[in-house]
């Protein structure tokens, strides 16, 4: 069982390891102080985002969704399972799904058209490398990476199972005409 003491997160790991299902059955008073993700089985554990952070992702929401409405649906702090392993699973700052009113407790990468992080001094190494990584192999179409910081954004595009490159935020502003036409002010 898993309980959150001050900045500590101790866990016991469920007989036969960590698995999508035992990470969503942890209580939502063992996750409400940090996010716990899954990958290849092992729980990576990350504090709850600054209140700047959580701003943030409610402006970027409300300049995503209606662009990407009807057919597309942006949220916020979803579970994302990854692959048919059942030992992947993340929770991106946005989702764009592609599945809008689904139901439930997780998407699948079937089911989502972009993801997006805001990189924090914590999450920078992970939100550059391994989740990118993550979600390329997942084939997931776009990925949007923020650096808050500096005020700016890349929207990256899957290519040949890489992510390369798409468009970028100039002044503050990212103009995107896809997957769908939204304008992103990251000026805070």
């Amino acid at each position: 069982m898993a309980t959150p003491t001050g900045l500590e997160f101790r866990v016991t790991a469920p007989p036969g390891g960590w698995t999508v299902e035992s990470v969503l059955e942890l209580s939502d008073e063992e996750r409400a102080r940090n996010v716990v993700e899954l990958v290849d089985g092992v729980l990576h554990v990350s504090p709850l985002a600054r209140l700047e952070h959580q701003r943030l992702v409610g402006r970027l929401w409300g300049q995503l969704s209606p662009g990407a409405a009807p057919r597309c649906e942006v949220l916020p702090g979803a579970n994302l399972v990854l692959g048919n392993r059942n030992d992947r699973l993340l929770i991106p700052d946005l989702v764009v799904s592609t599945a809008p009113g689904l139901e439930g407790v997780s998407l699948t990468e079937k089911q989502v058209l972009l993801v997006a992080e805001i990189e924090s001094p914590s999450t920078r190494v992970q939100d550059r490398i391994l989740k990118k990584a993550l979600y390329a192999e997942a084939l997931i179409p776009y990925y949007l990476l923020v650096d808050p910081e500096q005020e700016a954004a890349t929207v990256y595009a899957l290519s040949d199972g890489e992510y390369l490159p798409h468009a970028k935020s100039e002044g503050g502003v990212l103009t995107l005409a896809e997957p769908f036409p939204a304008e992103l002010d990251l000026r805070g």
